[in-house]
């Protein structure tokens, strides 16, 4: 028989984590059960709460799992998870929050529950629909499912990418995680490190889909899905393609008017809300003075979860200024009836985690510290989940890069090609005295979106990058990772300066960014942070209304939510944008950073993962 065994772990160890071995090829050795175990162990922090390990009877499949019980506290939820004849066996990471309208259809159709929880109905769904699945999904989500019938493995990510999920692929056997990095603790992959990855850590700040910073591993690509059979046939293919959808929005084929505009915003993310806010446990909200996490609060209050729990980050060294977000925070919270804390953090405090926050990042990244010590705040208070307002600046399109980059798409067009780069040799000195040197390639990355969206999220520029990596390195990694051309591939079918912006933020800074650090900061504290305005519907309902309106802002769209529920002052508050200051902190360091600002942060990670550094 298949070996099943499902253990609990203690609930005071440091969120769902999954890991899976196919040994698909003749000449490949069988799944090592020990390896498995110890890619599944290395992510304890993403589920305290249990493990458990599926072997196939031939040993050339394993299936793993660490569990966060959110959903279904026995243990009918725990995983890896069978259906009742062991031909579909499933390991899965993150929420389906339309679980219970698919159960209701799956038992119409005769199909029969042991759980209460989400997992089984994936399984039941992969039994009814095959790889037509995920077009009935909605949630975040990765996971590994075993075709027994079919010896086949099916790996998913959901459409956004919110949840992560990575490979490694010899020709001979195919290992899986939730984290690269324990791929590498398994012992089975190479840790070389991969040059693309490396260039496009200091271009960016992030490592993009699908690399990884180690040359052997890759990611899933958001929405794809991956098949393997024993054969070694396989098929990557993709399910739901977010620029494909903004494509197809058409902003042109919203006529209502403009106060029915806004009105399309309430019930679309109350819904949204309510769906988010499903959970077997206490859930809280991450709470700032800002405008959408605001809504997601008010909107969670009228849900009618008693005392819901709200949390605020405060920095000292902001303490009395604009930037200090606990005191309107902390009003809105009172007047909403929230149980409300406040977190503040020091540079004493940075200074005190700075080697376990490094050591948390599965992948690098310059962004991620306020989620690491609001998600320590969460798992402080006993919270195991928090919504997060994160994905509204992309959708209403309220960051600056929306009217920057629709500006210098079009004011560069009509100067020559060699003059935009001539201006760059003359203006570096001056541009690098003044803010960053990049600005010194302003015209140089004009003249079209992709390159006006990289030159506005770059933190190096590709000439500066000598400066930092080997010039080897660097001329190995520009030839692979060409980021203007993806980035303009990107926005190829796409219509209308407000898309084509949120087609860039949403697949690039979002998704490797701001999705990825919501992953690893949440779960190194075993807090998932789920994000209503990260979502499907919400897109396809909200997206067209606001992209017929490009005048309108963000504000506009959300006010009828926040008079409602006494949060108007918000309305008049100038937008800050969410900062947090490692820059000072980095440049009061002095000599103990590699460089200043960002970019020494960027190089004191860099080293963290092992870089080649100049």
């Amino acid at each position: 028989m298949p070996h099943l065994n499902a253990a609990t772990a203690p609930l005071g160890e440091p969120m769902c984590g999954l890991a899976a071995v196919f040994a698909y090829g003749a000449s490949a050795p069988s799944a090592n059960e020990r390896e498995i175990l110890k890619i599944r162990d290395a992510m304890i922090a993403r589920g305290p709460d249990g493990a458990g390990v599926w072997m196939s009877e031939d040993r050339r499949v394993g299936l793993a799992h660490r569990r966060l019980a959110l959903v279904d506290l026995s243990e009918t939820g725990a995983q890896p998870m069978a259906n009742a004849d062991g031909s579909l066996v499933i390991s899965f990471n993150g929420e389906i929050y339309n679980y219970r309208e698919l159960r209701h259809e799956l038992e119409g159709e005769g199909f029969r529950f042991r759980s209460t929880c989400d997992t089984e109905v994936l399984l039941h769904l992969y039994a009814a629909r095959g790889l037509g699945m995920f077009n009935q999904l909605r949630g975040m989500y990765a996971f590994a499912l075993w075709d027994g019938g079919r010896r086949r493995l099916t790996l998913a990510r959901d459409p956004f990418g919110m949840k992560p999920l990575y490979y490694a692929d010899d020709g001979r056997t195919i290992r899986v995680a939730s984290q690269v990095k324990a791929l590498i603790r398994g012992g089975g992959v190479a840790s070389e490190l991969d040059d693309a990855a490396q260039v496009a850590f200091f271009l960016l700040g992030y490592v993009p889909d699908p690399w990884t910073v180690h040359k052997k591993i890759k990611a899933l690509p958001a929405g794809n899905y991956l098949t393997l059979e024993q054969s070694g046939a396989r098929k990557l293919d993709c399910f739901c393609d977010i620029s494909h959808l903004l494509a197809q929005v058409g902003a042109s084929s919203y006529r209502s008017p403009a106060e029915d505009v806004a009105a399309v915003c309430e019930p679309a993310l109350a819904e949204s809300v309510r769906t988010h806010l499903m959970a077997d446990v206490p859930v809280g909200v991450f709470l700032s003075a800002g405008l959408d996490s605001t809504t997601i609060a008010a909107l969670s209050a009228r849900a009618g979860l008693s005392r819901v729990h709200s949390i605020t980050l405060g920095f000292k060294d902001y303490a009395g200024t604009l930037a200090d977000e606990t005191g309107l925070a902390g009003e809105v919270a009172k007047g909403l009836g929230l149980n409300h804390h406040t977190r503040w953090v020091t540079r004493a405090d940075f200074e005190a985690r700075a080697e376990s926050l490094l050591a948390a990042m599965d992948q690098p990244s310059i962004d991620g510290v306020n989620t690491y010590f609001v998600s320590l705040a969460a798992h402080e208070l006993g919270l195991k989940a928090a919504l997060s307002g994160l994905g509204g600046d992309e959708l209403f399109g309220s960051y600056p890069s929306y009217l920057r980059t629709a500006v210098l798409a079009k004011l560069a067009r009509p100067i020559p090609k060699p003059l935009r780069a001539g201006f760059r040799h003359v203006a570096a000195p001056i541009a690098g005295f003044i803010s960053s040197p990049k600005y010194a390639s302003l015209l140089e990355y004009g003249g079209s979106y992709g390159a006006a969206y990289f030159l506005e999220r770059a933190l190096f520029m590709p000439w500066e990058l000598n400066s930092v990596l080997p010039p080897e390195v660097v001329k190995r990694g520009l030839a692979e990772f060409d980021p203007v051309a993806m980035m303009e591939q990107t926005t190829a079918d796409i219509e209308g300066d407000h898309l084509r912006v949120a087609a860039l933020e949403m697949t690039w800074y979002m998704r490797n960014q701001l999705l990825r650090d919501a992953d690893w900061a949440g779960m190194e504290h075993s807090v998932e942070i789920r994000m209503p305005m990260v979502d499907l519907p919400v897109l396809k309902e909200v997206m067209p209304a606001v992209a017929a309106r490009p005048k309108m802002k963000k504000a506009d769209f959300l006010a009828p939510i926040l008079r409602q529920y006494g949060c108007e002052r918000l309305l008049a508050r100038p937008k800050t944008g969410f900062s947090v200051p490692v820059r000072d902190w980095l440049q009061q360091a002095g000599g103990k950073a590699p460089g200043r600002g960002l970019r020494g942060w960027a190089s004191m990670i860099a080293k963290r993962f092992g870089f080649a550094l100049v």
